[in-house]
């Protein structure tokens, strides 16, 4: 049976309806222009890989330099699409401290950009009303591990990286990878200042040219660059990546939250993966959020909806009772685990770092500090590519054998069949899931094979009703204007979408959406581009995200 094909008449397949992948508008056959910025390595994204990426460098290169090297000072510059550093992080967040530690030799954990040691943790499974507490499974047990805020930690990164001599570029998202017979040379911005019609307004600012001798891509989840690359050199995996989308807020409340908590089971249905989160960030703020897989069944399933559902459970209403939403944001998480890992993360002239390379482990909730490693261990075969006057695929080959040997291989592969193993339905899942954890990730022996989220079949259902007050409980665009979104009304839009979309796939698109994109309309789907807060969630089941001028989409603080 194809994806085209239906297996009932009331299936959606999304993948019938999305646009190709525009390879050709993300992979450019152009040599820098004449103004170009010229540096010897572009990182492609401003997060806790690309940052790590460019202090772990930086610092090689100065203590190379002060022995006499001959390869002197790199010039290292990173591009970040927001305004600032961290304003589109979005994460739990728990964090392990290992990889600060190897970054920073000899750092107190206390000087490290952390909320608060982890204390007592509690795993619940809910229904509509009621509350069961579950045994902490071992890889979610944070005993050891710090809640932090992922803004302020990549803030923190950046200021180091500055400090190091790395030339930080924020609001300049990369729009094209500039390539020469295979090999990536640099990279294009964005331009900026353009109209709805893409003509050039007030405060037109033409894209700019960034060569280098290797260019890493720590785009974070999505990438469009990423992909198109990966696309281009036919690379693989195993398994395709699949992806959840996480909605979160943060409350300022009156009481402190006295522990990490986790939820299963309701307000998800059965036959959808997920799960909530609460933690403590201070004595007057708690991070809520929920994450849902994106190969969930019903058409009409809304995660920004159950969320706010979420909230009227009890346990979830006196943590929150007297507070307020201060923030709130969204974004999607790569769930493939280590089958999904591209078969080959390196190329003549590139790198593939953290979210990009879906360096994320479901089980354990933990990706910032596998994307952090995996920063380190490209900046070091960065730099020995580069001392031995060579930037091509051979020369960058050891970041893969750093990566495959080092813990980001071994835990997702300790870790390899967990959240494929809930294809098989939530009760089943969590009894094979459960074997895969007592017998450490040899049971089952076999690799469970998976279709991409968007092959995945969606039975038309229903919509629900709901109506938030618009306090306790927000609207799509509430919730978006607590985002600190900054897009300006007229900007050209950035998503690319099917010519034509039946009713029931555009519903799916409004109810996928968690800031109100995408509408039906009588006359075909309603896009309302600058809603977008770059969660890329249609970009895994329908309309594709391209880059938009910089600075545009949320502005988190301290999410």
């Amino acid at each position: 049976m194809t994806p085209t094909e239906p297996r009932g008449h009331s299936d959606i397949y999304p993948s019938a309806h999305q646009p190709e992948l525009p390879v050709d508008r993300f992979l450019v056959d152009e040599v820098p222009g004449e103004d170009s910025v010229p540096l010897d390595v572009l990182i492609v994204g401003g997060g806790p890989a690309g940052l790590a990426c460019a202090i772990e460098l930086s610092r090689l290169s100065r203590e190379d330099a002060g022995k006499g090297g001959e390869l002197g000072d790199l010039e290292i510059g990173v591009l970040e699409k927001a305004a600032a550093l961290g304003e589109h992080c979005l994460s739990g967040a728990v964090v392990n401290p290992a990889a600060f530690l190897e970054l920073f030799p000899g750092i107190a954990v206390d000087d490290l950009p952390f909320r608060g040691a982890v204390g007592a943790d509690s795993v619940y499974m809910l229904s509509e009303s009621g509350k069961g507490r579950l045994p902490t499974p071992p890889p979610m047990r944070k005993h050891g591990n710090y809640v932090a805020s992922i803004c302020e930690i990549v803030q923190w990164l950046g200021g180091k990286a500055e400090e190091s001599g790395v030339n930080v570029f924020t609001g300049f998202p990369a729009d094209a990878l500039l390539v020469q017979q295979g090999r990536v040379v640099g990279a294009r911005t964005a331009p900026a200042g353009l109209d709805r019609e893409g003509d050039p307004g007030g405060g037109f600012m033409p894209a700019m040219d960034l060569a280098a001798q290797v260019t890493v891509l720590a785009e974070g989840t999505r990438g469009p660059l990423s992909q198109a690359w990966l696309h281009s050199e036919a690379v693989g995996s195993p398994n395709p990546q699949i992806f959840a989308l996480g909605v979160k807020e943060l409350w300022q409340v009156e009481r402190p939250l006295d522990r990490v908590i986790h939820t299963l089971g309701w307000p998800l249905p059965r036959d959808a993966f997920g799960g909530s989160w609460m933690y403590p960030m201070g004595p007057d703020l708690v991070s809520l959020g929920l994450v849902v897989g994106l190969d969930y069944r019903q058409s009409t399933l809304d995660v920004h909806e159950l969320l706010q559902r979420l909230k009227g459970h009890p346990l979830v209403r006196e943590a929150l009772s007297g507070g307020e939403c201060v923030e709130w944001g969204a974004r999607t998480i790569p769930e493939g685990g280590y089958y999904a890992i591209p078969e080959r993360l390196h190329g003549d002239g590139v790198l593939l770092v953290g979210d990009a390379a879906g360096f994320v482990d479901v089980p354990s909730l933990k990706g910032i500090h596998y994307a952090m490693f995996s920063g380190i261990f490209a900046a070091r075969a960065t730099f020995q590519a580069l001392k031995s006057g060579s930037s091509d695929r051979a020369a960058l080959s050891p970041y893969d054998d750093l990566v495959r040997s080092s813990v980001i291989a071994s835990d997702l592969y300790r870790s390899r069949n967990m959240r494929t193993a809930f294809k098989s339905g939530f009760y089943r899942g969590g009894i094979r899931s459960a074997l895969s954890i007592v017998s450490g990730g040899r049971w089952p022996r076999k690799r469970i094979a998976v279709e991409e989220d968007a092959a995945e079949p969606k039975a038309v259902t229903p919509a629900g009703t709901f109506n938030p007050d618009g306090q306790y409980t927000l609207s799509k665009v509430d919730a978006v204007f607590r985002s600190g979104n900054a897009t300006r009304d007229d900007i050209p839009s950035h998503l690319i979408s099917a010519a034509e979309i039946p009713g029931t796939v555009q519903e799916l698109y409004e109810h996928m959406c968690p800031a109100g994109v995408y509408e039906t309309g009588e006359d075909g789907l309603v896009v309302n581009a600058p809603n977008c807060i770059d969660c890329k969630a249609t970009d895994v089941l329908g309309p594709r995200w391209t880059p938009r001028e910089g600075g545009s989409g949320p502005a988190y603080k301290r999410m």
